[in-house]
């Protein structure tokens, strides 16, 4: 078991945290192996109790854990604070490394069963952006019942969940634009958008060319909720917190007016139907409506940076076969979608970007 861990922690530890990990097991013989799971689960729960109950141990066996963790690192590891237990430093330091160990550990000792996707019942909980979910999740529900047929799908939305809730297995997978992302999350990049201009069909500025002053002349969908949390109200003049197609006016010294501000791209869509409204939005979501006689869609008439839709999912599953089925399946469904949306969103494209290209690590 020594041998075992000392090569983990060399393959997945830097080389001075490795280091720093490496003096647990300098001396084995000394080292109930448990510790680290104990150490695990603490720092994830950050509450004595909520880790004895995850671990089916008693409160007082998992405090006493506690104490011989920091005995054993010389470190009080979580401190009491007004907002609770807070991890120290080196808990903070230690905390990748140990799951990265574990991770492993359990990668090598456990028997790799093939998911059973005719046969399995499993519960797959997606977090979405009304965006995603509009885009993409119909053809992965599609799938998903050609596939695996008594297989649940529970999608939820970026207000019911938090990164804790990925970081810790509770949520299989969330499917979004993020502007940040821990460290240790996997993540795969499933598509890169544009943008493009959704408004009636009989729209008063459609009379003249559409340019970036009838653009500005005219009133304006405001869409976006792509975080996770749950969402706060709208200051109009808060330029930063309005998002990419504002934040690109502000860089031309331009500002729209926004007459509407809604956080479901469903309803932008809907309220594009206004006569007088534009609704600028991803250009996956306008290719929904392209069959729609009411509206419209045009190219915006200023360079709108794209993004990058991602799936993104937790270490401790990384290596799992159910969730490996299903990321292989949404990476295909992403495929397809693109492959389809092509010849529509070809034109949405700006030439002045960088193409970005898929990635996962």
């Amino acid at each position: 078991m020594y041998i075992i861990l000392v090569n983990v922690a060399r393959k997945t530890c830097p080389v001075n945290s490795f280091y720093c990990v490496l003096e647990l097991y300098m001396d084995i013989s000394r080292i109930d192996l448990n510790l680290l799971v104990y150490l695990d689960v603490l720092l994830r729960e950050r509450n004595v109790t909520k880790a004895a109950n995850h671990l089916g141990i008693t409160q007082p066996a998992m405090s006493n854990s506690l104490r011989r963790l920091r005995d054993l690192f010389s470190d009080p590891l979580l401190v009491r604070t007004s907002e609770g237990m807070t991890a120290t430093e080196r808990a903070r330091e230690l905390q990748p490394l140990v799951r990265s160990i574990l991770s492993n550990i359990e990668q090598a000792v456990q028997e790799k069963t093939p998911f059973a996707a005719l046969d399995s019942q499993r519960v797959f909980r997606i977090m979405a952006s009304d965006y995603a979910e509009s885009c993409l999740m119909p053809r992965v529900l599609r799938r998903i019942r050609q596939e695996a047929p008594h297989v649940t799908l529970d999608v939820l939305t970026p207000s019911d969940v938090s990164f804790l809730d990925v970081e810790q297995g509770r949520l299989d997978m969330a499917i979004n634009r993020f502007d940040k992302i821990p460290q240790s999350f996997h993540q795969k990049t499933l598509w890169i958008e544009y943008f493009a201009c959704l408004m009636n069909a009989r729209n008063p500025i459609l009379k003249e060319p559409f340019t970036l002053d009838t653009y500005l002349d005219a009133s304006h969908i405001w869409v976006s909720k792509t975080g996770f949390g749950v969402g706060v109200g709208v200051n109009p003049k808060d330029v930063q917190r309005l998002g990419w197609v504002d934040e690109a006016l502000s860089r031309m010294g331009s500002k729209r007016q926004i007459s509407v501000f809604t956080r479901h791209y469903q309803s932008a869509m809907l309220l594009a139907e206004q006569h007088d409204l534009i609704a600028t939005l991803p250009s996956r979501a306008a290719w929904l409506q392209k069959d729609n006689p009411n509206l419209v869609v045009k190219i915006p008439p200023f360079d709108i940076p794209p993004f990058e839709l991602k799936m993104a999912w937790s270490p401790l599953l990384q290596h799992n076969s159910d969730h490996q089925w299903l990321r292989r399946l949404i990476s295909d469904v992403a495929e397809e979608v693109d492959e389809e949306f092509a010849p529509f969103g070809a034109r949405f494209e700006s030439m002045d970007v960088p193409e970005a290209k898929p990635s996962e690590r």
